[in-house]
């Protein structure tokens, strides 16, 4: 992909804010920030117009509790053609770290979820999505 340079014209305030955003999250120049925000724009437009996504669903949970492993497993099952990936890791004796990677539509990724994240013995999760191309 070509890269095309431009210029941009923005008030003292609000490039004070470009300034201390680049910094906070170490790009190395403007350019890349603002590439960053335009590429976030672009998932959450995705994300809102139900588009086709990739992300992940990372959970942490314990694996003790009553019948998780069943229940993530039969959840991933009904939800098999938008799983791609899964990994498992123990971080201690009782808690779990899995990265489920998915690619969907953004609303039944959401719907995927959210039925992950309600279950009991979740500790915590969250969903990331991305563009898929």
């Amino acid at each position: 992909m070509a890269i095309k340079r431009f210029g941009v014209s923005i008030d003292e305030e609000v490039l004070s804010t470009l300034d201390r955003y680049v910094r906070e999250n170490n790009f190395s120049n403007r350019s890349q920030a603002i590439r960053s925000l335009v590429e976030q724009y672009i998932v959450e437009n995705k994300w809102q117009k139900n588009e086709i996504v990739a992300g992940a669903i990372v959970i942490l949970y314990d694996h003790h509790k009553s019948d998780i492993i069943i229940r993530l497993n039969e959840i991933q099952h009904d939800y098999h053609e938008m799983i791609l990936s899964t990994q498992h890791f123990h971080l201690d004796h009782d808690t779990c770290l899995e990265i489920i990677a998915v690619k969907g539509r953004a609303k039944l990724l959401q719907e995927l979820a959210d039925l992950i994240l309600s279950r009991k013995g979740i500790i915590h999760g969250k969903l990331v999505m991305s563009k898929a191309e």
